[in-house]
């Protein structure tokens, strides 16, 4: 028997999926607390001389291996290599994890950069924004369809994944067909947001 026959034949673990879910659904409300309350005015201060300026790259860099897991991860699939695949997704899920820590960190403790704002203040002038043009409505085009294919995918990519480990294959087929693209869309348009703010960055 193939290893692909194997894991189609296993018996679904109905129980330990119950109490995923549980658990998922606690997880999500957590990530949308948090990122509700990083969009506040008030930051978080760092001790003298410590910064997070560092991680806008470090999210892009992130993101771009995530997009590499996933294109690995549906490669591995449609050859029926089971176990690459697993590895595949349980490494985007975990890039993913280090992400959010970073992304909640940097927003919490650091001003956001806006498109355009050349003088780093907390505002944008009429100038700024003829001179940031076209670019700038591109981008936030781009930035509101990343976030909101990142809040409506975390929920079915946490189902997904644990259909997929508790051997509910149908189920996890189902999932995977609406959680896939958006995940997939979430991890290359975040490098793609990061360039286009990187000459604002300070």
């Amino acid at each position: 028997m193939s290893q692909f026959q194997d894991y189609l034949q296993r018996e679904p673990k109905i129980e330990l999926a119950k109490k995923l879910k549980k658990v998922i659904w606690m997880l999500c409300s957590v990530v949308f607390l948090l990122v509700v309350m990083m969009r506040s005015p008030y930051k978080i201060p760092l001790p003298d001389g410590v910064h997070l300026d560092f991680l806008p790259p470090v999210h892009a860099l992130l993101n771009s291996l995530v997009t590499v897991m996933l294109i690995l991860a549906l490669v591995m699939v449609k050859y029926k290599r089971i176990d690459l695949h697993k590895r595949a997704i349980n490494t985007a899920m975990l890039l993913s994890v280090v992400f959010l820590l970073c992304y909640v960190a940097y927003h919490f403790t650091t001003e956001e950069t806006r498109f355009g704002n050349l003088d780093a203040d907390t505002a944008l002038s009429e100038e700024e924004i003829a001179t940031a043009g076209n670019a700038r409505y591109l981008y936030l085009s781009i930035l509101l369809t990343h976030i909101v294919c990142a809040a409506v995918s975390l929920p079915l990519i946490c189902f997904a994944w644990m259909y997929g480990i508790t051997y509910q294959f149908e189920k996890h087929k189902k999932m995977v067909r609406w959680a896939y693209p958006m995940w997939l869309y979430v991890a290359v348009t975040g490098p793609v947001c990061y360039f286009m703010l990187q000459p604002y960055y300070q």
